[in-house]
């Protein structure tokens, strides 16, 4: 169950569930950015050596090239990126994938509209493919070009490779809730495994896949595009991704939207706990309403009789897992568990989580198991995306390890079962995944502010269970040009989830540069 820090919207992550150029000259949109100069510049500025403009600039004179994706009315491009921004020009590339709908009309072209999912490791082609590129308000479609990429690292962009399927098919069942020195001991042997993998198959990568790597590819391709200001929507990860290019380039910021937010503030063991306690957030509210329901298989009570059912069916299958149809993979406590928090994500999964628990507790373990499967994007055939790895990799790059080792889990367990009695334990555990990776963080903690950028809004759901709401508000808060909207409401971030009023404020800033105002609610 390594949930540690995996933040992603419910198109990419409840499959089941029903979701889901022109060269450049001086100070035009192809101009890469020079090195800060100003104290205020340089004090939220990367601790990294700037980029030479100079030798960018071929990178950001590059054409793009559209073909047939395959996919009916989308067009898909490659662009190249120097593999190491602070030695451009070096040899050394990274192949970044894109993709577009250009826009259906009618009405004023307003350029490109970039949009990523989330994760890190997210795919953007899959996510504007299978949902944004045509599930987004069609007046949004009909004036921009609706784009986006796989940031470096993610599946069709020189993606990190670490576990085989069936040695990824292994991870995923060792047990996270360890009871003995054993177990203690098979899991930290686990990560190293995974870390040792991804070095082995992914070295040359892992070092240059950082979020600001990220931000400096997108201001790439807004370049390429032909945009002089970036227009985007992040959704959960993507929100620190969109902030991070905000912060290094605020004069290129066009209409920027961070659904779900991160608060980059927060070091990585704060983000995990806050995120357990957003789970835990997230599963009261599904057990007040289980609760209600006469199909509820946790029976009826509060949420504390729900809760106290939930942990003894995680105890039982952690004594004896259950049928799941793969006689490789029964359904022990590790997949039960990722299950139930991949349903979490969204409140119209609740259904389909009530039906996995019964059957489940009734010895078929297969729909659960097929949860925990779309949260690993593993398909039938026993491959998987390679979205855990890019995770991972973009993680522990971004910030330094939420542990020292497990002797620092055993001193944090009891804040972070306060944070969430059923989940605690697990989510504990899992963040202890970045301690045996093998390339130091490049990155830490930090304000970003964006000074001088244009207005940006940022948008919070009160119950999100992957991006605590207090994120949103504390994004919000940094960002000298944050505007906070709020949703008062369950699930992971609020655009096109259904509610009018979010909709209506997102859709009239993103065509007509109306900011809606701050601290609305919906």
């Amino acid at each position: 169950m390594d949930t540690s820090r995996l933040l992603r919207t419910t198109g990419t992550v409840i499959a089941a569930a029903g979701l889901l150029l022109s060269g450049c000259t001086s100070g035009g949109p192809g101009q890469p950015r020079a090195a800060a100069s100003s104290p205020a510049e340089s004090a939220t500025a990367p601790a990294q050596p700037s980029p030479d403009a100079a030798a960018l600039r071929p990178y950001y004179e590059q054409k793009l090239t559209w073909r047939d994706c395959g996919v009916p009315g989308f067009q898909c491009s490659t662009m190249k990126a120097p593999l190491d921004y602070a030695n451009p020009g070096s040899g050394q590339d990274v192949d970044i994938a894109v993709s577009r709908r250009t826009a259906t009309g009618p009405g004023k072209r307003l350029g490109s509209l970039v949009v990523n999912p989330g994760g890190p490791g997210g795919s953007g082609i899959g996510y504007l493919q299978a949902y944004a590129g045509i599930g987004y308000p069609a007046a949004v479609r009909a004036q921009y070009d609706m784009v986006s990429f796989d940031p470096r690292g993610v599946e069709r962009s020189s993606p990190v490779e670490c576990l085989s399927g069936p040695a990824m098919d292994k991870y995923t069942q060792v047990d996270q809730t360890p009871d003995d020195p054993a177990e203690r001991a098979e899991l930290v042997e686990a990560f190293k495994e995974f870390a040792a993998a991804c070095q082995k198959n992914s070295g040359r990568v892992l070092p240059h896949v950082s979020t600001v790597d990220a931000a400096r590819d997108m201001d790439l391709l807004r370049a390429l595009l032909g945009d002089d200001k970036l227009n985007y929507v992040g959704a959960s990860y993507g929100t620190f991704l969109g902030a991070t290019y905000a912060d290094l380039f605020p004069d290129r910021v066009g209409r920027l939207v961070l659904d779900g937010a991160m608060d980059p503030t927060r070091p990585a063991l704060e983000l995990n706990r806050d995120q357990t306690e957003g789970f835990n957030t997230a599963f009261t509210a599904f057990a007040k309403d289980c609760a209600k329901q006469p199909d509820c298989p946790l029976g009826k009570g509060g949420p504390d009789a729900v809760e106290a059912r939930l942990k003894e069916f995680f105890r039982k299958v952690d004594a004896q897992p259950v049928a799941s149809g793969d006689p490789n993979r029964p359904l022990g406590e590790a997949l039960a568990t990722t299950g139930v928090i991949a349903a979490l994500y969204d409140e119209s999964a609740w259904p389909q989580l009530r039906e996995a628990l019964s059957s489940a507790m009734n010895g078929d373990g297969s729909s659960l198991l097929s949860l925990a499967d779309s949260y690993y994007e593993r398909e039938a055939d026993g491959k998987y995306a390679n979205l855990m790895f890019a995770n991972a990799a973009v993680n522990c790059l971004d910030q330094p390890p939420a542990f020292s080792g497990p002797e620092a889990v055993d001193t944090a367990l009891p804040s972070f079962e306060k944070a969430s009695p059923v989940f605690g334990a697990g989510l504990a555990w899992a963040a202890l995944n970045c301690t045996y990776w093998p390339v130091k963080a490049t990155g830490k903690a930090r304000e970003l502010t964006a000074k001088g950028a244009a207005p940006i809004v940022v948008v919070g759901t009160t119950r999100d269970p992957a991006t605590p709401y207090k994120w949103a508000k504390a994004l919000a808060g940094q960002l000298a040009s944050g505007t906070l909207l709020t949703y008062d409401g369950d699930g992971h971030t609020a655009y096109g989830r259904g509610s009018a009023c979010i909709d209506t404020a997102i859709n009239r800033y993103l065509l007509e540069g109306k900011a809606p105002q701050d601290g609305k609610k919906c």
